[in-house]
């Protein structure tokens, strides 16, 4: 399974934002327990319906995002 397979968006969930699997855990949840200083291995045991590869998928869903084109005007 691709690691971007693993983040869904449903509109009626949580807001519409980005959520690992279809569960109520949004990936910035996922994020902030990063920043906040948690290995993979602690954020699953906080949070243990996840799996490494979905904390795997929460950064790179991130990564896509954020590493778009820039077009400069001439």
């Amino acid at each position: 399974m691709n690691l971007l397979e693993r983040i869904t968006v449903n509109p009626e969930q949580c807001g519409g934002k980005p959520c690992i699997r279809g569960m109520r855990i949004r990936v910035t949840d996922v994020l902030d327990l990063m920043a906040s200083g948690l290995n993979e291995e602690q954020i699953v045991a906080e949070m243990p319906d996840l799996v490494q590869e979905d904390i795997r998928a929460a950064v790179a869903y991130a990564s896509a995002k954020l590493n778009h084109v820039i077009l400069k005007a001439a």
